[in-house]
């Protein structure tokens, strides 16, 4: 254990300001890593096929990964060192106090030798199970590769920690929020035609098609459909991010003078579909790169998770883990199938008691649990009214909220992560959901937090 602590303690990482960043330092460094992670997004790395980096790009955004550049990994290192460091911790494998500071510096510090650790893993196993092709198998190609997806790993995990310590948010969220948020943008504007002559951009498309009169059911379902859809899942985040318990505080010292506590709803935020996202993809990559064996008289690769015929899974666990993305324009045409149906029904549970089983372990293991917030009641001079000052009966009073919104609040943002993924969204629901609340959050914070610091025009925006 003391290896370990000093292998931690060792490891590069990012230093925290000496004072505090003011609004204009920390949307400096904010943009700087933005800026930073789509010009990384676009350096491609040398020894890889360009013409085979499609089959898993679909995937890509929802881990901030860009397949085939330095930024093939994303945050699929860090989501992967955090699942299994919560699972350890959460099952009692590891005795760590989550509620102390060392505890949680030692998570902290574990999670991140193991996201640097995940990277080498994650780089081998993508070059030599396939998920990206090398141009020739010569071993120094090999290892070329394998060095270049580890270091664009590891610039990821430093990214995330100066958007974290300077910047606003994480660097997870915000690598996230980025990726979709540019695949929101080309599929909805993108000039650029296809092979049929139309529009590959939802809006240019659908205006070409009501300049030439083209306005039948069909075709107003192709593209309309995405755009409600959209806009459908926004309306429902932003409503779910509103909701949330307010409980009356007071102060010991002064009577007549209190505040409110505020619980959201959706308690712990967008991390457990995040977790929960994250163990899909995981097992989304790993059936393609191991469906390796043909089945006699068809196009079909099999594999210990399920088969692929092209890109689409078609059977095995992978296929009902996996939305159908059709099934709401199957549904407005009345065709109903039975096992899209059927796969409807598998990934909403998954997606739901993931997402439960992820925002428990989330609040126990990142200070939001009721023992932790009936500290910083406390240390801040406050009480609840009618109740004693106590530690252990604040606490009980807050297990009563914390624990019922944990669950609630996973299975809720669940639900609507399987409902946005059916939706028919011009991008896959989960990460569209996602970015929502990403964007509603960082929202939020410039709000609470830097609203004095703010240029008096955009000042007036969020005082609104």
């Amino acid at each position: 254990m003391a290896l370990i602590e000093s292998i931690i303690k060792n490891i590069p990482g990012v230093t925290k300001p000496v004072e505090k960043q003011n609004f204009k330092a920390r949307i400096k460094w904010t943009a700087i890593i933005l800026i930073l992670y789509f010009f990384l997004s676009e350096v491609y790395i040398y020894g890889i096929a360009p013409s085979q980096l499609s089959q898993l790009a679909q995937l890509a955004a929802l881990m901030g990964a860009s397949f085939g550049t330095l930024m093939t990994l994303g945050i699929g290192p860090i989501v992967t060192a955090s699942i299994m460091l919560q699972l350890f911790v959460g099952s009692g494998i590891v005795g760590w106090d989550m509620t102390s500071h060392e505890g949680r510096a030692k998570f902290q510090g574990t999670q991140k030798l193991l996201a640097y650790i995940f990277a080498i893993i994650e780089s081998a196993a993508y070059t030599f199970l396939g998920a990206v092709q090398p141009v020739n198998f010569l071993p120094l190609t090999l290892f070329l590769i394998v060095v270049q997806l580890t270091l664009g790993g590891w610039l990821v995990i430093l990214m995330d920690e100066v958007v974290s310590k300077w910047g606003f948010g994480s660097g997870v969220s915000m690598f996230i929020a980025a990726g979709i948020g540019k695949q929101l943008f080309i599929s909805m504007f993108n000039l650029a035609k296809s092979a049929t002559g139309e529009f590959i951009g939802v809006v240019p498309a659908l205006f070409d098609n009501l300049l030439r009169g083209n306005v039948g059911l069909n075709v107003l379902s192709i593209y309309l459909v995405p755009i409600i859809a959209t806009l459908f899942v926004f309306i429902l985040v932003v409503y779910g991010q509103a909701l949330r318990v307010e409980i009356p505080l007071a102060f010991g010292a002064f009577r007549g003078f209190g505040r409110k506590w505020t619980l959201k709803f959706i308690y712990s935020s967008n991390m457990p579909v995040i977790l929960t996202s994250a163990v899909l993809i995981n097992i989304e990559v790993w059936a393609k790169l191991l469906a390796k064996t043909a089945v006699a008289g068809t196009t079909k690769m099999c594999g210990l998770l399920g088969c692929y015929e092209g890109n689409q899974a078609v059977s095995g666990i992978v296929h009902y883990v996996t939305p159908p993305s059709q099934f709401m324009l199957n549904l407005i045409n009345l065709n109903i199938i039975p096992d899209e149906v059927i796969r409807v029904i598998t990934y909403t549970i998954f997606m739901v008691a993931g997402s439960v089983l992820f925002s428990i372990f989330w609040v126990n293991t990142s200070g939001m649990d009721a023992r932790s917030v009936s500290n910083q009641i406390l240390r801040s001079g406050m009480q609840i009214p009618g109740f004693r000052r106590d530690p252990r009966i604040i606490e009980s009073v807050l297990q009563r909220y914390i624990t019922p919104l944990a669950v609630l609040g996973g299975a809720f943002v669940g639900l609507l992560a399987s409902l946005a993924d059916f939706s028919g969204a011009l991008v896959r629901g989960t990460g569209l959901l996602l970015t929502v609340m990403i964007i509603y959050q960082m929202y939020e914070q410039l709000a609470m937090q830097h609203l004095e610091d703010m240029n008096p025009m955009v000042r007036k925006f969020f005082e609104k």
